[in-house]
């Protein structure tokens, strides 16, 4: 009921843990709430919160133009409804060295279990488009570092997200993926990788957990589960795949009213009002005070 009693500091142990377990952790992508709470259902191990899903839900592109304020925000009503670590795309750390370690402090303070920083250059672009920029090794190096000084629960994850594959090749990321780790970083998040073979070079040249961004449309094919597992990966995210299913179901059905006048066809695809309020917990709000749940579901149509 309410929030999660599951503290932010035992999520932080709890994805550090996942991270060295030898078993691939699976973050699917919350865009509400909500939606946080089926991926906990459902059994996965943990809750990516990203940045392009955050910016399209304020009607805007993934190109930094969402305020650090915004994401704070998002971050801790998506973790106060898990028990599961959450994971945040903390963008380039919305600014400088001082910037992106106010980030930290206050994203820890939202309750989030660890943020990815990348080494863009400002404004940032969507990781698999082209025509990015990224910064120069000192320039990224230094982010990092700030994240780490600021950073007061050791618990917090800091990865280092790097861009560099897109622009100067393979042999640039892996080298850029060594220094962020040097500088600090708890995990390597190496954006856009083209094959299984640049995932199994990245697990090669570096020590610490690395992440596989499996987003639908991008530079990389969509690898299962398994075959990341096995060329080493330690941990794979699911980005904006939830919103992308949602926006479509919303745009068919939206569709459909349009052209019959009513959404009786499509009440069959659609969540039940006694599932709904399964999810939203509904019963243990009347367990706490019996005016709120005064109806009875059991004649609710299903």
């Amino acid at each position: 009921m309410l929030h999660t009693t599951v503290t932010p500091s035992e999520k932080r142990q709890a994805f550090r843990a996942g991270l060295n377990s030898g078993t691939i952790q699976r973050f699917p992508g919350a865009f509400t709430p909500l939606s946080a709470r089926l991926i906990q259902e459902k059994g996965f191990e943990g809750v990516y919160i990203s940045g392009a899903v955050m910016a399209n839900e304020l009607g805007l592109p993934d190109i930094g133009l969402t305020t650090l304020s915004e994401v704070a925000q998002r971050g801790g009503q998506i973790s106060r409804n898990t028990d599961l670590p959450t994971l945040i795309d903390g963008d380039t750390g919305f600014g400088e060295p001082m910037n992106v370690a106010r980030t930290v402090q206050l994203l820890e303070d939202a309750g989030v279990s660890g943020v990815h920083l990348e080494d863009q250059v400002n404004p940032k672009r969507c990781g698999h488009l082209d025509g990015k920029d990224v910064v120069d090794e000192a320039t990224a190096v230094k982010r990092i570092r700030a994240a780490v000084a600021a950073r007061r629960d050791p618990g917090f994850v800091i990865m280092a997200r790097t861009d560099i594959r897109g622009v100067e090749g393979l042999p640039a990321a892996l080298d850029r993926a060594k220094a962020l780790q040097d500088a600090g970083a708890d995990a390597i998040f190496a954006e856009a990788m083209a094959d299984l073979g640049e995932f199994e070079a990245m697990r090669a040249a570096v020590d610490v957990p690395i992440l596989a961004n499996m987003t639908e449309f991008g530079k990389s094919d969509l690898f299962t589960v398994q075959q990341l597992q096995d060329v080493g990966v330690n941990m794979v995210i699911f980005p904006v795949s939830l919103q992308r299913i949602a926006m479509g179901a919303i745009e068919r059905a939206l569709d459909t009213l349009a052209a019959e006048g009513s959404l009786a066809s499509v009440v069959p695809e659609m969540q039940t009002r006694a599932r709904l309020y399964e999810v939203v917990d509904y019963a243990a709000y009347g367990d706490f005070d019996s005016n709120v749940y005064t109806f009875d579901l059991s004649t609710n149509r299903s």
